[in-house]
């Protein structure tokens, strides 16, 4: 049924043919539960592990390597076709185990709805599975009973739900069997219990108006489904570079064999050069280390308390640029806490903190919290040990606050309960508004009643009689309770800004509450909540260009599951990078539509924690910041390493090409490029990728999400140290063959010579202000083992039985290993010299500043 919150009670039983004092009869049940179906929500569909392991394989890099494997066959050439699929291969597998992560959050969702309920059918009582009840089924509710379908109430005795997972409400909400306005949002319709929501106190019944995915929880269900999962800007840039890749591979390699051929060179040796080309310009070890980078990453994140699902979201959340935090347990502590007094006679309130423990609070302060005791039904557990841990608490959020308020003052519930024995309870009554217990004392009963401010303050004047305990009280005071920001929030808050992220609460609690705590953690001076109700209906279309002045709004409240997908798109087509916080229910479509999906670990719901990308374990969000930090560094180490890869890259299509062009012997054999490609190269660029975050990282703007992995200055020096590596190689390739050395010689000194330089070069990809030795790479631990490694491997190549032999390398005389080392060191001493002469400019040109 829609609307039913806006429709009376009886009209609704009505609607639904069901007699209240006897239920359904099994007749009728059988017939709804074949027009209805189960009350369960929807499986998603998996995507089978032949699926990943088959997408691995749909991506241009590898179908160049594919076709290059093919050729190779085609030549006979066995060896170098077995080597390109083993690269293939390896990649294949990288890739299959990353990306394999099923999709669970359907599973969670369905989890919330698997128990017991008690319904009334045919005049009796029963209890029966979840799934089985129907649309007209009377379920009957008491506390701490989970609600297993959507309810339009019918009775509700002091009935309390706690809602918080569904719609943010951070205290539980009193129902009613009131109708409420059809226009009402999900947090404010009281007449109402929804599936998946927990009832905290009292007694009640409701007819079920909707079940399975027809639910409020089968509404966000279904979006989390159906949100689309946003392609990373790490996997877009990523994948552009391939594309690009591909087609100057495909250029270079076509136009030096037909020059080449054109040139007189016969087809079958052109077409081993164009395989060569297609080798030596795809950075197979790119996959690979982008891959292990990220994979660090998340293992440094992890220790530090977050813990990522997704890699490359890893990446993304250092480019954020906005951050959606929910209030309720992601910005608050999620706990009720008394933070003001407002006592009669005194002209101001008095500030509350139970941290300081007051040992002698005023006697009118002390008869206040007197009464919140006695008037109580919640408990205090003490923790074990004398740790200062903070008593948790049984019962009602604000009973138990209104119980550490006392115990700060040195009021024991137990203590007063033997004092003034309490000889019977009013419990709380949604139409009084009020809750009142009797106790016995000198002369008569002392009456507690604690309850809504305009309903305490209507009926306190003299004395409460046994009658009727709502006359004649003696007003005490009032009490402010807060749900209290987080201690390290602010702080968080702070280095987002100075970081360029901006950071908007989305709640489903009320604008006042959520204005207060902005202001509090300093989100803004003075901070205006703009509520649900008002947002227009935002969509993808143009019209959607109209509503930008939202974008200048820090504070959204009363907001719905579909308000929060409408706001993310908001500002994903402004151009920025979200980010979305959040630990319910109703968080989960946003989270898994969101570029960065957060969900907190310790209070957050099975539901959020399936849906995002990174779990907090400590719930802190400055763990956010932390992850911030983070991302930012993997993506410049990424930058590092894809120019070291590439620059290496590039000398050995110039030296290929060159020496096609011009008719002379290639350099450099298709498996020996493989070999540094694939082998020789991962190392250092692995270290490169694990590197430490840099100083002021995070006094840094995001990055523009359209920047691409490599600017325009990073092709000028990856084209740079290519020619220089080139350079130098192909000058001690043509000395060998000038001093008349075999061409198998030769081409052994050109494959060491550039396995050497390219390993050198990584001391060139220090940052051009730092110092020659003091700096980022040298102190990277991991840089030195990779050269030992690099060393032993290269050492293998050249004198290892077997491995010599595949890769065609000849033993060398002491003129030839001459020509090695020099030509290796060459690029290193001229890259040095240019570093430093860039460091020397930038200083002068600060000083003239």
């Amino acid at each position: 049924m829609t609307e039913a919150h806006a429709r009376g009670g009886e009209e609704t039983l009505e609607d639904l043919s069901v007699d209240p004092e006897q239920g359904l009869d099994e007749a009728e049940v059988r017939r709804r539960r074949e027009k209805h179906g189960p009350n369960s929500l929807g499986e998603a569909e998996r995507a089978s592990p032949w699926k990943i392991l088959a997408d691995q394989f749909k991506n241009l890099v590898i179908g160049i390597l594919a076709v290059a494997a093919i050729v190779s066959l085609a030549m006979g050439e066995i060896v170098q076709m077995a080597a390109i699929l083993a690269a293939i291969g390896i990649n294949a597998v990288i890739g299959f185990v990353t990306e394999w992560k099923a999709v669970r959050s359907m599973e969670a969702l369905r989890s919330l709805g698997t128990v017991q309920t008690r319904v009334r059918r045919d005049g009796t009582s029963e209890t029966i599975d979840s799934e089985d009840l129907v649309p007209g089924d009377v379920v009957l509710l008491d506390a701490g009973d989970v609600v297993t379908a959507d309810l339009r109430l019918i009775e509700a005795n002091g009935l309390t739900c706690d809602e918080s997972a569904l719609t943010g409400e951070s205290v539980p909400v009193t129902k009613t069997t009131d109708a409420v306005e059809a226009e009402a949002p999900l947090a404010e319709r009281t007449s109402m219990a929804f599936k998946g929501t927990a009832v905290t106190g009292g007694s009640g019944a409701g007819v079920v108006v909707a079940t399975g995915m027809q639910t409020e929880l089968g509404g966000i269900a279904r979006m989390t489904s159906e949100a689309s999962e946003e392609v990373t800007p790490l996997e877009k840039r990523l994948d552009r570079l391939a594309r690009n890749l591909v087609v100057v591979t495909l250029i270079v390699a076509a136009v030096v064999a037909a020059l080449g051929w054109l040139g007189g060179k016969d087809l079958v040796s052109m077409l081993e050069t164009a395989v060569a080309l297609a080798v030596a310009a795809v950075p197979e070890g790119l996959p690979i280390v982008a891959t292990v980078a990220l994979a660090r990453g998340m293992w440094r994140m992890a220790r530090r308390n977050a813990l990522v699902e997704r890699l490359a979201a890893v990446e993304t959340l250092g480019s954020t640029s906005v951050i959606f935090a929910d209030k309720t347990g992601t910005l608050t502590q999620n706990r009720m806490r008394v933070a003001r007094l407002a006592l009669p006679g005194q002209d101001e309130e008095v500030p509350w903190d139970e941290k300081e423990r007051p040992e002698e609070p005023s006697p009118l302060a002390r008869r206040l919290l007197e009464v919140a005791t006695l008037c109580n039904n919640a408990e205090l557990q003490q923790p074990d040990g004398d740790k200062g841990e903070h008593p948790a608490g049984a019962g009602d959020p604000m009973e138990i606050a209104l119980l550490h308020a006392a115990a700060a003052a040195g009021l024991s519930r137990d203590r007063l309960l033997d004092d003034q024995p309490e000889a019977r309870e009013e419990s709380f009554d949604a139409d009084t508004k009020m809750m009142a217990t009797f106790h016995e004392a000198e002369g008569g009963f002392r009456v507690a009643v604690k309850g809504a401010p305009e309903a305490v303050l209507e009926v306190a004047t003299q004395v409460a009689t046994e009658a009727d305990p709502y006359e004649g009280l003696t007003l005490l005071g009032l009490v402010g309770l807060e749900d209290p920001p987080r201690d390290d929030v602010p702080d968080a808050i702070e280095r987002c800004r100075r970081a360029g992220i901006r950071v908007i609460m989305v709640t489903g609690d009320q604008p006042v509450t959520a204005a207060a705590i902005a202001q509090q953690v300093g989100l803004a001076k003075d901070p205006k909540a703009t509520v649900g109700r008002d947002l227009p209906k935002l969509g993808d279309g143009p019209e959607a260009d109209a509503h930008d002045g939202l974008r200048d709004n820090h504070v959204f409240a009363r907001v719905s599951p579909e308000q929060k997908l409408d706001l993310i798109r908001l500002w994903q087509k402004a151009g920025a990078v979200v980010a979305m916080t959040g630990d319910g229910v109703n968080d989960a479509p946003a989270l898994k539509k969101a570029d960065v999906g957060i969900a907190m670990g310790q209070r957050g719901t099975d539901v959020a924690r399936e849906a995002a990308d990174i779990v907090l374990k400590d719930d802190a969000f400055p763990t956010i910041v932390m992850a911030v930090e983070q991302g930012r560094t993997i993506f410049e180490n990424i930058r590092r390493f894809i120019v070291y890869l590439l620059s290496g890259n590039l000398g050995q299509v110039l030296a290929v090409g060159v020496c096609a062009v011009i008719g002379a012997p290639l350099p450099l054999l298709p498996l020996q490029i493989l070999y540094i490609n694939l082998v020789l190269d991962v190392f250092p660029a692995l270290a490169l990728g694990v590197g430490e975050s840099p100083e002021g990282i995070m006094d840094r703007k995001p990055r523009d999400p359209k920047e691409p992995v490599l600017t325009r200055g990073h092709w000028i020096a990856t084209a740079l140290w290519g020619a220089l590596i080139a350079a130098a190689a192909v000058t001690v390739f043509f000395v060998a063959l000038g001093r008349d050395m075999e061409e198998d010689a030769a081409v052994t000194i050109g494959f060491l010579t550039f396995a050497l330089a390219r390993l050198w070069h990584v001391f060139n990809m220090r940052d051009p202000g730092s110092g020659l030795f003091a700096n980022e790479v040298v102190r990277n631990r991991w840089v030195w083992y990779a050269i030992g490694i690099c060393l032993l491997l290269t050492a293998a190549a050249a004198w290892l039985p077997g491995l010599s032999t595949v890769l065609e390398v000849v033993p060398l005389d002491p003129f030839g290993w001459m020509l090695v080392l020099g030509g290796s060191l060459a690029p290193l001493l001229v890259g040095q010299a240019a570093l430093g002469l860039w460091r020397l400019r930038g200083r002068r040109e600060r000083e003239e500043q």
